[in-house]
């Protein structure tokens, strides 16, 4: 076999060879950014619903709905709980599109009777160490949502203190903690009118 041929020959062998090793590392990749994305995605439920026993896995119940009133025209994840039969919470994920530095989502666990749970950033761009503290991880800011509700608090309240409302802000952002308390509670006017809807099979 002529050098040319022979050389030709080695190096589509190693194309071949690298191609192959490449695909394995990305279905590997692939297979476990899914799993850990699972179980993220099932602390963020299990941080925004009652403690169970559940009738099903939360992550079993998923199904996607649209509501621009929840911040997207793309439908969205809808997670719903029973315990014994009867509604015990629902999640809504939730899009503040207003943030500082664009979109804000969240995950909101609501009681059947429009009661907060608790909720929970999932993901955002806000500047580090001013914005940011919406995250949890960063601070306790997000619990002020606990127990609220359309019933404990009127329309203006919902709004940062600055503005006349019953939320604090941080210190120098504003823009931040108004566009989550602002989307936040455009989802529990949306629910209240749709909760039939949520806990529809």
């Amino acid at each position: 076999m002529k050098t040319p041929t022979r050389t030709g020959l080695t190096l589509a062998g190693c194309v071949i060879l690298a191609i192959a090793a490449l695909s394995l590392v990305h279905q590997l990749t692939r297979e476990r950014m899914e799993v850990a994305r699972q179980q993220w995605l099932l602390q963020g439920l299990s941080a925004v619903l009652p403690e169970g026993p559940h009738d099903a896995d939360p992550l079993s119940t998923r199904k996607l709905i649209t509501a621009v009133e929840l911040g997207s025209v793309q439908p969205l994840p809808l997670y719903t709980v029973y315990r014994s039969g009867q509604p015990l919470a629902a999640v809504l994920s939730v899009i503040a599109p207003d943030g500082y530095n664009g979109n804000i989502q969240l995950l909101l666990g609501i009681h059947p009777d429009g009661q907060i749970i608790g909720a929970r950033v999932t993901e955002h761009r806000e500047t580090p160490g001013l914005g940011d503290d919406i995250d949890i991880h960063r601070s306790d800011w997000i619990r002020q949502f606990d127990g609220r509700s359309l019933q404990t608090d009127a329309s203006q309240a919902w709004n940062v203190k600055k503005r006349g409302g019953g939320f604090d802000a941080m210190t120098g952002a504003t823009i931040t903690p108004q566009a989550v308390i602002t989307a936040i509670h455009r989802a529990l006017l949306w629910y209240q009118q749709h909760r039939d809807e949520v806990f529809s099979s």
